[in-house]
């Protein structure tokens, strides 16, 4: 199957080998020449065959609004655009309806597997008309890790749930990062525990906590046992923050997604205010030791 392809950066420049390597002829986009097909958009599309389907890989929110109104303009009705960036779901109908007045349909895509999917397939959960998931499923199958179709891909409903899907996806990873971080932490404070790596690597095989995340973390620390060559600092893409909103609008209970969030909002703050305040009270009502601020700040305490 032909396939033009608009972004390659790490996972859309992976996602090309792999089509490739399956037979396929994807004809890619970037606004980086070094690996580039096309000189642009427009040479892109020319260089494709009616019916046309065009995937776009690019940064969620305005860069990816800006790519779909353009290819509105330059494809044809009867050709089809897949989204499978990590665009908000709510994004989705914007865009599928500014294509449908063109006769162009739309697929959004959540798209999970990172730099390791090259090798190992792409998790795929898909939104849109059952025909128009046909029309292009040659392109999902090669993407998709070996094996029942089912453990790799989902045709998850109508427009919009592709994402919505991988939103939730994204916000149980938080979670999950978040539980093996503490426990991390916690072997590491614990005077008892002599070998860190090695307690986590035994964690691999044989135990319910086992998983391809787990796996990730002993690769870590195999290069660096403490992870003391890091900063603690960690963004957040925003999947996680819709996966909360969508749980406050839901009235559904993720205190576990929630507490994952904010704790990322706290790794990016050298001194919590929130935390001054509670120390400055604990100082109040009990005379509980306090640290003070400054160039010297956690060296020394005073005693209010």
């Amino acid at each position: 199957m032909q396939l033009g392809l608009v972004g390659l950066g790490r996972m859309g420049f992976n996602m090309r080998e792999r089509l490739r390597t399956a037979g396929h002829e994807v004809v890619g986009y970037d606004r980086n020449a070094d690996v580039s097909d096309s000189e642009s958009l427009a040479d892109m599309v020319s260089k494709l065959s009616a019916p046309r389907a065009v995937w776009v890989m690019v940064p969620a929110g305005e860069p990816t609004r800006q790519t779909i109104a353009e290819l509105s303009e330059l494809l044809s009705e009867g050709d089809i655009v897949i989204d499978g960036g990590n665009s908000r779901f709510s994004d989705d109908q914007t865009n599928s309806g500014l294509l449908a007045d063109k006769g162009i349909a739309y697929l959004d895509c959540g798209v999970s597997g990172g730099v390791w999917g090259k090798d190992n397939g792409y998790g795929l959960m898909v939104g849109g008309a059952a025909a128009d998931v046909e029309r292009v499923m040659p392109v999902f199958d090669a993407l998709r890790p070996e094996g029942p179709r089912e453990e790799g891909f989902a045709h998850a409903g109508a427009v919009g749930a592709g994402h919505y899907a991988k939103m939730i996806h994204n916000g149980i990873e938080y979670g999950l990062m978040q539980a093996y971080a503490e426990g991390f932490e916690l072997l590491e404070a614990a005077e008892v525990i002599e070998d860190v790596p090695a307690t986590i690597k035994a964690w691999q095989r044989g135990t319910v906590v086992r998983s391809w995340l787990l796996d990730l973390l002993v690769r870590a620390l195999d290069s660096d046992p403490e992870l003391d060559d890091l900063r603690g600092y960690v963004e957040d893409s925003g999947e996680g923050r819709w996966t909360v909103e969508e749980a406050i609008n839901l009235a559904v209970p993720a205190p576990v997604i929630s507490a994952a969030l904010f704790a990322r909002f706290r790794s990016r703050q050298d001194d919590s205010p929130a935390m001054r305040a509670v120390a400055s009270l604990r100082n109040q009502f009990g005379g509980h030791a306090v640290q003070s601020a400054g160039p010297t700040s956690g060296a020394g305490s005073t005693q209010g």
